[in-house]
């Protein structure tokens, strides 16, 4: 099937489900934006159309519809999960740094500061602090 020629059908219960996520002003505009696209999608406007009346791009239009096709209403309403951009700290690094917290004081100081501890570990003062 060409990507042009894509039919989607929406049963009663899905469509009034799609519509009051349109028709409700409390719901997310980027909800919205997706059942508007399914919906259109289903009332047989080409993807053209569809891009146009969105603002979009088309990628954009064909996620959405295969989104629907795959997952149904449930799949438009969350986002994609993404993996973190900083890989979390190693367990090793964790328990090292709490044995020192614990067991030694930072030279010149009574106490370990969050800077301090960074420095000494050669992480960042953040990572002390989600430790």
């Amino acid at each position: 099937m060409r990507r042009s020629d894509i039919c989607l059908y929406l049963g009663p219960v899905d469509r009034a489900e799609l519509e009051a996520l349109t028709s409700n002003r409390n719901t997310p505009r980027k909800l919205v934006w997706r059942a508007e696209i399914v919906l259109a999608t289903a009332d047989g406007h080409g993807t053209f159309e569809i891009m146009r009346r969105a603002r979009t791009s088309k990628p954009t239009v064909w996620r959405w519809q295969q989104r629907y096709l795959e997952e149904g209403v449930a799949g438009l309403k969350r986002d994609k999960t993404r993996p973190s951009r900083v890989p979390p700290l190693p367990m090793e690094t964790r328990l090292k740094v709490i044995a020192k917290t614990v067991q030694e004081t930072p030279p010149n100081a009574t106490h370990w500061s969050r800077a301090l501890m960074a420095e000494a570990m050669g992480i960042s003062p953040s990572s002390v602090g989600r430790i």
